[in-house]
């Protein structure tokens, strides 16, 4: 094989594979001219051969470089590639939503521009004058259906009650009181008899035991006393009257 029969595109490229053709000769010969064995057992024409094939070594070792490159070349293409395009989609993206609130800005905007226009000025002469009505009126704030449900069941019901049939409301009952009871001038009296602020009674109560007492205070509509335990509490004047409570000298 010549070394001109390698088809070579680069000038580069060529110059570096005459510099190691070159390289591979000098190595060659050194070897051939330190081993006399070689020298002497070796013809020329196997010599030849030899330095063919190193040359075809050092040729596939070469494109195998230069394959590599070219993919590692292509990989790295891909990946640019890829990562140009997932910025671009993001900017596009960002871009979408930029674009859309601003519409929705510019429609707000529109709205509340056409609802100005559409107010009008109180001391504008083109105002009209409000309706006046010269009779009673009506205003109606449901729809015709539901007016006409409505009247069907009110005309129901008048019927079920009848032209003549008028509803009673039952007598209220009057309280009465069953015991004469009230205070005058700091002094409470209570079924003809009268006591005063620092007396002791017995209060009774229906289902529970008489307590006794000391009155305290005596209000208009109310009576305090205190128990022998301390505490203290109060009596309304109308609990006496109605009979809930009783309360006697002790």
């Amino acid at each position: 094989m010549n070394i001109c029969d390698v088809n070579i595109e680069n000038v580069d490229y060529r110059t570096d594979l005459k510099w190691m053709m070159k390289t591979v000769k000098e190595e060659e010969w050194n070897v051939w001219m330190k081993c006399p064995i070689l020298r002497n057992s070796l013809p020329i024409s196997k010599i030849r051969i030899y330095r063919e094939l190193c040359l075809e070594s050092v040729k596939n070792k070469y494109e195998c470089e230069i394959q590599a490159s070219r993919q590692h070349c292509e990989s790295e293409k891909l990946l640019l590639y890829d990562t140009v395009q997932s910025e671009l989609e993001e900017k596009i993206r960002r871009l979408e939503e930029d674009r859309h609130s601003i519409d929705i800005t510019s429609e707000l905007w529109n709205d509340e521009l056409q609802s100005r226009k559409k107010r009008k000025d109180p001391f504008s002469p083109d105002k009209k004058k409000p309706v006046v009505v010269s009779g009673p009126y009506i205003v109606y704030m449901l729809q015709d259906l539901d007016i006409l449900e409505d009247w069907t069941t009110i005309r129901k019901a008048m019927a079920t009650l009848g032209p003549h049939r008028v509803k009673t409301e039952p007598p209220v009952k009057l309280e009465k009181h069953l015991h004469s009871a009230r205070s005058e001038e700091g002094r409470l009296y209570y079924d003809g008899e009268w006591y005063i602020r620092g007396q002791t009674i017995c209060i009774d109560k229906k289902d529970e035991c008489p307590t006794s007492a000391v009155i305290t205070t005596i209000n208009h509509d109310e009576v305090w006393f205190k128990r022998p335990d301390g505490s203290k509490s109060k009596l309304y004047i109308s609990q006496l009257q109605k009979g809930k409570y009783s309360i006697k000298h002790s």
